[in-house]
C-alpha cells in the first residue's frame, strides 16, 4: 500500500528510537521499549501546597502517589519566579534569558513568542517518533505567529494566554481562549475538569498505538481568579463588575484549598487511564510547578512568593516517577531546576540534543538511579521588577533586591534570616563576580535604563570589580544548516 511521506519519516524516526532504546537485539529478543512521557504543570502553586510536601490541611492523594511510587525533591527550582520565563527554559531546555521571549516577566502583547525555528523538547521528541499533544496552558506566544504546533507539539487543546476565568474560560475580555489545534471552541464547564477530560482522552487515544507519547498536561490552577468547581456565581459576580479577573478582594483559603483538590482529581483520572493501559511501569510521570506560590499558598519552611527571587518564589514541589528505571518512594536532595528536564527526558527517551543548542540543565538520571552521585551546583537568577539578582552556588545564595544585598546559607537558614555577606566577605565578592560573568553571556534586560534593573556596574564597584564586556546579546548560534 502506498504511504505518505509523513508515514515514512515517522517509521524511519521510530526506527532509530528502537534502535537508541534497545527494542530489540539482534536474535529479536524484547528489551524495554521508549517511555511514555507525562508532564503534568500546576500554575502558581507553592512549595508546600500538596500533602507530600507538609500542607497539613488536605490530602492530594494522587499526587502524593506519583511521589510514593517515584522521587521527591527536596531542592527543586523554577527558572523564575513567573510563568512564562519558567515555561520559556522547560521547553528549551536553556536559560530564558538566551531568547528574548524569556525577557517578558510575564508574556504581554502579540508580536514576541517562541521561535518556531528553534528547536524544543516537543520537537525533539515528536521528530523521534513519539507523538505529542499539550493539553493547557501555552503562554508562549499568539497565532499566526507562534502556538504549540509551530513548537513541535503534534496536537494542542487548551488556552494561550493565562488567567483564564474556570468558567467563562476568558482572560478578561469578552472572547473564550479555548482552541482545539488552531481552531477556537466553545465549552461548558469547570476548567480543570474540562482539562482533565482532555488528557484522559489523550492517553486512551495513544495507548491504541504502538509508539510512545508524550503528554504535556498544564493545568491554570491555582493561579487567580480564585474559583473553586462550586464558585459559579463568582465568576459571573467577576463578569458583572466588569473589571476583567484581576480581582484581588475575592479568594480564600477555603477555595484555594478547592482549587487544588479539583486539580489532584483530575491528576489521579489520567493516572488511572495510565493504569487501565498497562502503561504505568514505562511511563515517566513528573509533576512540578512554574513558580513559587502566590497569596494563598504555603511557601513553609521558605519566605517570599511569585515575582521574588527568595525562596519562596522559586522553590517548587518538584516529583518524578518512573517505576521501571528509578527507586520508588524516596526523596533527593539534589539541586535542580526547570531546565533540567529537557536533558532528562531527552536521555530517558534515548533523544540527543540540538547540538547547535546544547542545554543548560543537565540529565537527573544517572543520580537519580544512583549510577552518578549528586552535583553540586551553581544556578542563576535576574528579575527585573525591584532589581533582582540571585545566584545559588553549593550551599551558599548571594541575593539583591533593590539596593539590598544579602548572602544565605539556604541548607542552614531557608527563612534567609541572617545575612552572612560581611562575615563571609570573601563568598560574598565571589558569588557576586560569577553572577556578573555569567550575565555577560545572556540577553540584556528590557528597559534597563528605565527600571534601574542592570546594576552590572554598581554591583562590579561594590566589590571593588570591574564589569565584564558583553560576550553575547543574541540568543544562542543559529539553527544547523
Amino acid at each position: 500500500m502506498p504511504h505518505t511521506r509523513r508515514e515514512v519519516l515517522r517509521t524511519t524516526a521510530l526506527g532509530s528510537l528502537a534502535l537508541a532504546a534497545g527494542v530489540d537485539d539482534v536474535f529479536g529478543q524484547a528489551r524495554t521499549p521508549p517511555p511514555n512521557i507525562v508532564y503534568i504543570m500546576a500554575d502558581d502553586l507553592g512549595y508546600a501546597d500538596v500533602s507530600c510536601y507538609g500542607r497539613p490541611d488536605l490530602k492530594t492523594a494522587h499526587i502524593d502517589r506519583i511521589a510514593t511510587k517515584g522521587v521527591r525533591f527536596l531542592q527543586g527550582y523554577a527558572n523564575s519566579s513567573v510563568c512564562s520565563a519558567t515555561r520559556t527554559a522547560l521547553i528549551t531546555g536553556r536559560y530564558q534569558y538566551r531568547l528574548r521571549v524569556g525577557l517578558e516577566e510575564p508574556l504581554g502583547g502579540n508580536q514576541i513568542g517562541l521561535p518556531p525555528e528553534h528547536p524544543t523538547l516537543a520537537s525533539l521528541l515528536t521528530k523521534a517518533g513519539y507523538s505529542s499533544t499539550l493539553v493547557g496552558k501555552w503562554h508562549l506566544g499568539q497565532l499566526p505567529n507562534f502556538g504549540p504546533r509551530q513548537s513541535g507539539y503534534e496536537h494542542f487543546w487548551g488556552f494561550r494566554g493565562c488567567c483564564l476565568d474556570y468558567f467563562r474560560h476568558t482572560p478578561g475580555g469578552p472572547n473564550e481562549d479555548l482552541w482545539d489545534d488552531e481552531m477556537p471552541i466553545h465549552q461548558i464547564g469547570y476548567l480543570t475538569t474540562l482539562l482533565g477530560d482532555r488528557a484522559v482522552s489523550v492517553v486512551n487515544d495513544y495507548a491504541k498505538g504502538r509508539q510512545p507519547f508524550f503528554l504535556s498536561l498544564h493545568f491554570n490552577a491555582p493561579h487567580w481568579p480564585w474559583e473553586g468547581p462550586n464558585d459559579q456565581a463568582e465568576s459571573e459576580r467577576l463578569r458583572m463588575r466588569g473589571r476583567g479577573i484581576v480581582d484581588y478582594d475575592g479568594g480564600s483559603q477555603k477555595t484555594y484549598r478547592e482549587m487544588i483538590l479539583a486539580m489532584d482529581a483530575q491528576i489521579g483520572r489520567v493516572l488511572k487511564a495510565i493504569d487501565d493501559h498497562r502503561l504505568t511501569n514505562n511511563t515517566i510521570v513528573i509533576f512540578t510547578s512554574d513558580n513559587g506560590g502566590e497569596r494563598f499558598a504555603a511557601t513553609w519552611p521558605f519566605t517570599g512568593r511569585k515575582t521574588e527571587l527568595l525562596e519562596g518564589g522559586l522553590r517548587i514541589p518538584s516529583i518524578i516517577s518512573w517505576p521501571a528505571r528509578l527507586p520508588q518512594d524516596k526523596t533527593s536532595d539534589q539541586v535542580s531546576i526547570t531546565m533540567d528536564w529537557v536533558p532528562t527526558l531527552l536521555a530517558a527517551a534515548g533523544v540527543a540534543p540540538d547540538p547547535a543548542y546544547p542545554p543548560d540543565g543537565i540529565n537527573l538520571l544517572p543520580i537519580l538511579t544512583g549510577a552518578a552521585p549528586m552535583q553540586s551546583r551553581t544556578l542563576y537568577w535576574r528579575y527585573k521588577a525591584n532589581a533582582q539578582r540571585a545566584i545559588r552556588d553549593g550551599d551558599m545564595k548571594f541575593l539583591k533586591i533593590l539596593d539590598n544585598t544579602f548572602l544565605f546559607n539556604v541548607v542552614e537558614d531557608p527563612l534567609e534570616r541572617a545575612n552572612l555577606k560581611e562575615r563571609q566577605k570573601d563568598v560574598y565578592d565571589r558569588l557576586v563576580r560569577k553572577w556578573l560573568e555569567w550575565n555577560q553571556t545572556m540577553l540584556p534586560e528590557l528597559d534597563e535604563s528605565a527600571t534601574g534593573a542592570f546594576t552590572g556596574e554598581q554591583l562590579a564597584d561594590h566589590i571593588g570589580a570591574q564589569p565584564a564586556t558583553r560576550k553575547a546579546d543574541n540568543p544562542g548560534p543559529p539553527p544547523a544548516k
